[in-house]
């Protein structure tokens, strides 16, 4: 079977990697033509595009870039009318993917599947119209997508477990490294941890890391150890910690959250990253003119959290410090609340056994595989008897 994916930013690619070599297993004669990244290129096939040359975020990039997007957006289409694959799969990156979902349903009649199923239930939900028309099938990586996408919008989905689920289990399963090694190895001390995972873009780092070390640093029994991102270098990272009793670690995020006790963490993945490793976190999130974003989350955003934690529970599991709450005070008790023997420490760990079940113990992308081969064929087979 030929396989052409669009992958348009570095956690795209990741996913995207994966369930390629899944697909291998499943077909031996996959054959994969991509826009992607370097994670793609070395599972094989022909990389058409790189994701650096079309990740623009934010409004005036976007603007900026127009003719460059336009142009990619055109090579891809004709791209795919020329090699004709038996299916296009789209990772996330919606406001290019869905443009080709629409163009390849609606002018060369191949099967569209979207991995990683856009996040329309926060933000931009009339999109669901374009889903419903230009997406054969989606495939969600969240269980509480089931519900938005089946119950509220009739739309069938499928759920085929959790990708981050997957890599830490697979992580925990190979690391053996006690707590007293991975202190040598960095130069900590003995005490225990608490981590700081402060973002990965330096806007995020320079909102969020400043009050998480105040608020942190007041609690002298614990060392404090920053988890550092890959695309951000020392010298970043020195303005901030420089003088302040921090120790920084660079790409060894997992091995931190095994040995951390506590954590003060940025949204995003990194929250259900923590949760999955059963360390108890505070949410911290700084949001320029807080009073502004604070109304847009109650008025315009379509849901009650912005952690994957809460989501998923569907409760506060964790506590988020955003806009109007986002202070050091705030962040000082809440974390104060969460250490060992203190109140909040065993609800919250209680609430990641929730998220635990509703996870699932599902393997993504091989579940996601098998369904897509098989739906590859089952449309195939339809064709041969019309």
């Amino acid at each position: 079977m030929k396989y052409y994916l669009i992958a348009g930013e570095a956690s795209g690619d990741l996913h995207a990697s994966h369930l390629m070599k899944s697909l291998k297993n499943i077909d031996t004669s996959a054959d994969f033509r991509f826009l992607g990244g370097d994670l793609m290129k070395a599972v094989g096939g022909t990389l058409v595009r790189h994701y650096r040359d079309m990740a623009y975020m934010g409004f005036i990039p976007v603007l900026l870039h127009l003719r460059t997007i336009f142009r990619n957006m055109k090579e891809c289409k004709q791209d795919i009318e020329q090699w004709r694959p038996d299916a296009v799969i789209l990772v996330d990156y919606p406001g290019f993917n869905l443009k080709i979902a629409k163009y390849v349903h609606s002018t060369l009649q191949i099967p569209v599947y979207y991995y990683i199923s856009p996040k329309i239930w926060a933000w931009k939900e009339y999109r669901i119209k374009n889903i419903k028309r230009d997406v054969d099938e989606l495939f969600s990586i969240l269980p509480f997508e089931v519900d938005f996408y089946e119950g509220k919008h009739q739309y069938p989905i499928h759920y085929v477990g959790n990708p981050t689920a997957d890599e830490v289990r697979g992580f925990q399963k190979e690391y053996a490294e006690n707590f007293g090694h991975f202190c040598e190895r960095n130069a900590l001390d003995e005490r225990p941890v608490i981590a700081l995972l402060a973002g990965s873009r330096k806007q995020e780092i320079k909102d969020n890391l400043p009050a998480m070390i105040e608020a942190a640093k007041t609690f002298e029994d614990y060392q404090l150890v920053l988890a550092g991102a890959p695309a951000i270098d020392d010298d970043y990272y020195a303005k901030f910690i420089g003088g302040q009793p921090v120790k920084l670690v660079h790409n060894d995020t997992y091995s931190l959250l095994s040995h951390a006790t506590a954590a003060l963490v940025t949204s995003g993945t990194a929250t259900l990253e923590t949760a999955l490793f059963r360390v108890p976190q505070v949410v911290c999130y700084e949001t320029p003119i807080p009073v502004v974003i604070n109304f847009l989350r109650k008025h315009l955003l379509k849901v009650k959290y912005i952690s994957l934690v809460n989501l998923i529970a569907d409760r506060e599991v964790v506590t988020e410090l955003v806009a109007n709450t986002f202070k050091v005070e705030n962040i000082r008790s809440e974390l104060g609340r969460i250490l060992p023997g203190q109140p909040g420490r065993q609800a919250m760990l209680q609430g990641y056994d929730e998220v635990h079940q509703a996870l699932g113990d599902q393997i993504a992308p091989e579940q996601a595989a098998r369904l897509m081969y098989s739906k590859i064929r089952e449309t195939a087979s339809t064709k041969q008897d019309m």
